[in-house]
């Protein structure tokens, strides 16, 4: 197997920890979304709305005044729906959070240190995350290790496709113009890992705390992948 010149990273129990996100972002969401109530002239928030309306009309849920728009996004919010405008609005409150230090994005000790070595070895490294490319440039701009953002070259969310779907995979190769099994994909999510590995790509399985190892090729730590040896990972 070549060894990849492109990694592309989950995000949530990849790079970062779940608990992070649900016992820390999502609340602080949820907490306070009433303040889209003063920010509806701005451009993106029309878009949201508009969004939200359209996805709910599919659903045969009509979406009258902005009261209900906002009841809807935190229903969706509730159900972890991986919904194009919750996740642009999500990020939209969130950057306040991280900008004024009422958030810092986790980040395990082992990431930031490997993808420095990565990029040393003129690996490219990408982001494909249900989680907006806003809110993924936050978690990363404003982590625990500082900031990580000029180690990526690329971002990817709900825009470009499913996570679990392998018609996005192939896109993305398409959009980095890069071969499929040139690129490494590093997830926790089985589903995902099947979707990419079924474009072409070479996939790893992250088994953090919490994930139970369901993959043919599987590493506890970003450290354990070790590509000039193509991965001598401990199982």
């Amino acid at each position: 197997m070549l060894k990849p010149q492109y990694i592309l990273t989950d995000i949530e129990g990849t790079t970062t920890s779940v608990s992070f996100v649900y016992d820390v972002l999502f609340p602080y969401f949820r907490k306070n979304i009433d303040k889209v109530k003063d920010l509806v002239h701005l451009p993106e928030i029309v878009e949201v709305f508009k969004q939200t309306r359209d996805l709910a009309k599919i659903e045969g849920v009509d979406l009258i005044s902005n009261e209900d728009i906002i009841n809807q996004l935190t229903k969706w919010s509730l159900e972890d729906k991986k919904i194009t405008p919750l996740k642009t609005l999500q990020g939209i409150l969130w950057k306040e959070a991280y900008e004024c230090g009422l958030i810092k994005g986790h980040v395990y000790p082992d990431v930031a240190n490997t993808l420095i070595n990565w990029k040393k070895k003129n690996i490219e490294l990408g982001v494909f995350s249900s989680g907006s490319v806003a809110a993924q440039k936050l978690i990363f701009g404003f982590s625990e290790a500082g900031d990580l953002t000029p180690y990526f070259s690329n971002y990817f969310d709900t825009n470009t496709g499913g996570k679990r779907d392998t018609e996005t995979y192939s896109k993305i190769a398409s959009l980095i113009s890069k071969k499929p099994n040139d690129i490494l994909f590093l997830s926790d999510i089985v589903e995902e890992l099947e979707a990419a590995d079924k474009a072409g790509f070479q996939t790893i399985q992250l088994v953090r705390p919490g994930t139970t190892a369901n993959w043919s090729r599987t590493a506890k730590s970003f450290s354990e992948i070790n590509l000039d040896t193509m991965y001598s990972i401990s199982n």
